[in-house]
């Protein structure tokens, strides 16, 4: 635990400025980031006797090992860059609102040459219309149910589309008039995309076009006396009405707004918000964070404004935000939204009339989502609290392991082995920091040695991270380390080289942040094995257990006899989930190894032959074996192959061996027909030579 005072920067030396500041702890990591109008007068907040300080910024400014600012120039700046660096970051103090599950959306693609109405969960992505978000997916499902009458836009996938256009024949929608399909041709892309775009102008709200619209339609039709298709029409026009009156009206001058509300109390704050459109709730969505200091209602109504739009552009912001309370001050965030926005919005406090009325709705829903929270997580807590203090009375531990990293092996009779990292923090899953990786120091099964292997190599990475960001009690620069491998020039596996290192940015680089225990998944060998590396590296502050599966016994290095934790124990449970996880983790990272291999044909060897040209191949001789007897003039008949590609195709094949040939498993007979295709079948599963992947051995 620091003492404040030994990294609080001088007065004099913090600007009188508008500015975003940044607290790292010890290992250089970020772990608050804020703004200010004033640098001087917000940072000696913090420096101030502990006593006074709220609970979660005590822990804080304990935590933390060293402040440093950015100045800018106004106001509206720092609140972008807090922003941003909180989103980059991850600062675990900061106020985090999360969703208690991930809402469904109505989107429209419009980014694809047939646009696709669709159900969407998780990040938003570019070119794609969202409207929403629902509390439930079946919500969207009846609605688009309801409106495929009237608007016949594609939903199907791009298999079933694909299947659809290769066969001539459309879906069961297509049959029933619920889909225009322009899989087979029934409507130009241009026309479709019209259709589109229709239908989200009616679910942005502006309905009465379409309703008049189809309303004359079948006056007019009923005036010709025909007669079918005025009864179509007046379908279509229940239908919309129908899907309308899904969501009652609450605004009556059909307004575009959201709403939203805070309920708090000492340490924690629920944040409820109203999506509005054309005077109607389209979507409902909840929020809980925990509080880390003493801020205002207005400073978590701006927190959640940042939340909400921070990633959002054009009409996804409204023209009116309601909020209990205004930031302090309002303009910087006030022209923020309307730079969001690109037009002016108007962020208030609703005083009278429906507006007011709805906001109180919208306050008891934050209420009531507070309160079933604390009595969730009151449980919750206390249960992760004790499972974290059982682990350290077992192990003799000083403290509570905060971050626990645990570890696995994963092989198929010795070929194809990985191993994986899982992190939890204060008992939970942080899945953002798993790694996994690849055996490459030996070949063969041995779980014992690859376990010193990956144990080596993490904590090698480690030490080269604290070297490189100058964390060395010498106070050495660091300017050495290893950019994208370990020290030993061994790459960290897919997942490595997918994070690119960054210097002293704070981010979460791939190995920087130490755990206080490590968990191996196996008994005395595997421990001693990590031990060993730990101690080889000269590492003696990180704790060491092993977890084996047969009676579950926690095992300790230099111990002839295991820990005994009671079967009952949260200790004992918490420590067999971590080691699930990690198998979890790593037996998946394996299968899509295997899978690759079991896909790979003698055609991969050659350079330059992308999968678009081995499909062509495949598809034009029907089989390997086919294509292995061509001439090199059978072979520059395929599309896109020329003479030089041919003539490196036929050598490739030549000395490629051929494969094994199929097995009737229940007979025994031997099936030679074709050559298996070895490239996958249409779904994406490996084609091997009859033998199933049970019958071949047993994966750890």
């Amino acid at each position: 635990m620091a003492d404040p005072s030994s990294y609080r920067p001088r007065p004099g030396d913090i600007p009188d400025s508008p500015g975003v500041y940044r607290f790292r702890d010890e290992h250089r990591r970020v772990i608050y980031v804020g703004k200010a109008k004033s640098l001087r007068q917000r940072l000696a907040n913090y420096f101030q006797d502990l006593a006074n300080l709220h609970p979660r910024t005590r822990t804080m400014v304990t935590t933390a090992a060293s402040v440093e600012w950015t100045v800018v120039s106004t106001e509206v700046e720092a609140l972008q860059l807090e922003y941003s660096w909180i989103k980059e970051y991850d600062p675990r103090f900061n106020v985090k609102y999360r969703d208690d599950k991930s809402y469904p959306y109505l989107a429209v693609t419009l980014n694809e040459q047939f646009p696709r109405v669709q159900v969407m969960r998780g990040h938003k992505k570019k070119g794609v219309r969202y409207f929403g978000p629902y509390a439930h997916a079946w919500a969207i499902r009846d609605t688009v149910d309801l409106l495929l009458r009237v608007f016949p836009v594609r939903t199907c996938s791009a298999g079933v589309f694909k299947n659809a256009a290769r066969t001539g024949r459309p879906c069961l929608l297509g049959y029933i008039d619920k889909c225009s399909a322009p899989c087979v041709g029934r409507i130009t892309p241009e026309d479709h995309r019209e259709l589109a775009e229709e239908f989200c102008d009616f679910m942005a709200g502006r309905t009465g076009t379409y309703l008049r619209r189809l309303e004359k339609q079948m006056m007019e039709a009923a005036e010709e006396m025909e007669y079918e298709r005025a009864a179509r029409l007046r379908d279509d026009i229940g239908a919309l009405k129908k899907a309308m009156e899904k969501n009652a009206v609450v605004l009556a001058d059909a307004t575009d707004a959201d709403l939203i509300a805070v309920a708090e109390d000492e340490l924690e704050a629920a944040v409820q918000i109203f999506h509005v459109r054309g005077g109607r709730v389209r979507g409902q969505r909840g929020w809980v964070t925990d509080k880390v200091e003493d801020v205002t209602t207005g400073a978590l109504v701006e927190h959640a404004l940042q939340q909400l739009y921070g990633e959002e552009s054009g009409d996804a912001v409204p023209k009116e935000v309601l909020v209990p309370a205004l930031p302090e001050p309002v303009e910087p965030v006030q022209e923020w939204l309307t730079g969001r926005r690109g037009a002016n919005v108007s962020l208030r406090i609703p005083q009278r009339g429906d507006k007011k009325a709805l906001m109180e709705t919208v306050q008891r829903n934050a209420q009531q989502s507070l309160a079933l929270h604390k009595t969730r997580r009151a449980s919750d807590l206390t249960t992760r609290s004790r499972a974290l203090e059982e682990i350290a009375e077992a192990l003799g531990l000083d403290s509570a392991p905060l971050r626990i990293e645990c570890y696995d092996i994963s092989h198929l009779q010795g070929d194809d082995v990985v191993a994986s990292m899982v992190v939890f923090e204060d008992g939970l899953q942080r899945k953002g920091e798993y790694r996994r990786f690849q055996i490459k120091g030996f070949a063969g099964q041995d779980d014992v040695r690859s376990m010193h292997e990956v144990i080596s190599r993490r904590f090698r990475r480690y030490l080269a991270e604290k070297e490189r960001t100058g964390e060395w009690a010498d106070g050495t620069d660091g300017a050495g380390g290893i950019d994208g491998a370990d020290t030993d020039g061994t790459l960290a596996g897919p997942e490595v080289i997918t994070d690119s290192l960054k210097d002293d940015d704070g981010r979460p680089r791939k190995f920087a942040y130490p755990p206080q225990l490590v968990v191996v998944d196996g008994g005395q060998p595997q421990v001693a094995a990590a031990q060993r590396a730990l101690d080889e590296l000269g590492i003696d502050d990180i704790a060491v257990c092993g977890l084996a599966k047969r009676l579950e016994e926690v095992w300790v290095p230099g111990e002839d006899d295991p820990v005994v934790l009671p079967r009952t124990s949260e200790g004992l449970y918490l420590l067999q989930r971590v080691r699930d996880e990690a198998h979890r983790f790593a037996i998946t990272y394996q299968r899509t190894k295997r899978a690759k291999r079991f896909r790979a044909g003698p055609l991969d060897d050659v350079p330059g032959l992308g999968e678009t040209r081995k499909q062509a191949l495949i598809k034009h001789f029907g089989s390997v074996k086919k294509l292995r007897s061509a001439t090199i003039e059978q072979i520059q008949e395929v599309p896109g192959i020329g003479r030089k590609t041919a003539e490196t195709i036929a050598v490739a094949l030549a000395q490629a061996a051929p494969a094994a040939p199929a097995v009737n498993t229940a007979t025994g007979e031997i099936i030679e027909d074709e050559e298996p295709d070895t490239t996958g079948d249409s779904s994406g599963e490996p084609v091997t030579a009859g033998v199933p992947d049970e019958r071949r051995g047993q994966e750890t």
